[in-house]
């Protein structure tokens, strides 16, 4: 199975007051947690949607063996980002698209290798992270599903999509799942390490 890895990191960052994607996590960044997660997974490509701040995150991740997407809509919500993505990969030859976030830096890479098992044993399936009241990303979803993915709008990215599609997903319990997005937070994850 040949699947794409593409990390959502075109966000403003406006409830962190600063670009999140750059704030300091041991000596890498809280982007750059996620994206060495994801290149240790068992993922073939890995990709990371730009938006705000695409050039200083760009400059920032440039070390990285990954390949950068830009997304001139990031305004538009977490949806344009998704689009972006499989825009960008839906040539490519991949037989599913894992899609994460680039503040969950608890997602590592054996919860994405749970997620690419998981597809690997039902490939016609949606592989999806399981919160307390639906599912949402990290999720891998069958190249099946990438016309529908193409018509998302807005900021509510893939979790009115898994909604619609809940016959079709399988959901995957984690501790893992905490966003990033306050200064609150990002300090509660600094003093758990």
């Amino acid at each position: 199975m040949n699947i794409a890895l593409v990390i959502l990191s075109a966000g403003s960052s406006t409830r962190m007051g600063t670009a999140k994607q750059l704030l300091p996590v041991g000596d890498t960044t809280l982007l750059g947690v996620s994206i060495e997660s994801a290149l240790k997974s068992n993922s073939n490509k890995v990709f990371c949607v730009l938006g705000a701040h695409a050039k200083t995150i760009y400059n920032s991740i440039s070390q990285y063996d990954i390949e950068t997407i830009p997304n001139d809509k990031h305004e538009e919500g977490l949806s344009s980002s998704i689009v972006e993505g499989i825009n960008y990969i839906e040539d490519k030859h991949f037989d599913a698209v894992l899609i994460m976030l680039g503040d969950q830096p608890k997602v590592d890479y054996n919860y994405l290798n749970m997620l690419v098992t998981s597809f690997e044993k039902n490939p016609t399936k949606i592989s999806a992270s399981k919160y307390l009241n639906n599912t949402g990303v990290p999720a891998i979803f069958p190249k099946l599903f990438f016309k529908q993915l193409q018509q998302l709008r807005g900021d509510k990215g893939a979790k009115d999509f898994l909604n619609a599609y809940k016959t079709q997903v399988i959901s995957i319990n984690s501790e893992k799942l905490i966003d990033i997005d306050t200064q609150e937070e990002y300090q509660n994850f600094l003093n758990s390490l």
